[in-house]
């Protein structure tokens, strides 16, 4: 395996890349991509789960001031139910590395799967969140932008608690979405909900 450290000497203008909300019953799923600017170090920068909500949206406001380019994308619940979780995932890291105003040298994802067809090189890097601060960076801007589109499911579906769970299984939105049954933003194709949807 290449050493990250060597990787990162050798490349100066690199993207990490992450997600956010691959698990949750309902809603999109979010990707961003982000080039750090060396020269404007964010030493607080760590996995978003490892984050208070507080801090993670004051740190989304510093990485998208003092970044090089960054760029969120998401494919939609229709997406998610067509394509498989996966790769809907993949499909919104694809369009967030498209859309980024530099061109990166290289690609660093989190986890063990990359896009095909991204405009440089990329790598998949397990647990690069802890250990890459671009994808740090990029996971707390999906994070955030995925919370924020919470709250906007959670004022047209209120019954939901959306505001709370973030659409995650939780028992309150288990029990929620067995009286009121799915609401258009409900991920169909996820265990919980299709068995409630045959059962009806």
């Amino acid at each position: 395996m290449v050493d990250l450290e060597l990787l990162l000497q050798q490349h100066r203008c690199v993207a990490g890349v992450d997600e956010a909300g691959r698990g949750p019953l309902a809603g999109p799923v979010f990707a961003a991509a982000v080039i750090l600017d060396p020269e404007r170090p964010l030493p607080e920068l760590m996995d978003s789960k490892k984050l208070s909500a507080k801090k993670r949206d004051a740190l989304a406001l510093q990485i998208k001031e003092h970044a090089l380019a960054w760029c969120i994308a998401s494919a939609n619940t229709e997406e998610i139910d067509r394509l498989n979780i996966l790769q809907a995932t993949l499909l919104a890291m694809h369009r967030a590395c498209a859309q980024l105003a530099l061109s990166p040298e290289l690609i660093l994802i989190d986890g063990n799967r990359v896009p095909t067809d991204l405009l440089a090189p990329a790598r998949a890097v397990i647990k690069g969140d802890d250990l890459i601060p671009a994808i740090s960076a990029a996971s707390i801007l999906a994070k955030t932008a995925r919370d924020a589109a919470c709250m906007v499911m959670h004022e047209h579906y209120p019954h939901y608690g959306f505001d709370q769970h973030k659409g995650y299984g939780t028992k309150l939105h288990k029990e929620r979405l067995l009286h009121y049954g799915p609401c258009p933003e409900h991920r169909r194709s996820f265990a919980p909900v299709r068995d409630l949807v045959q059962a009806k």
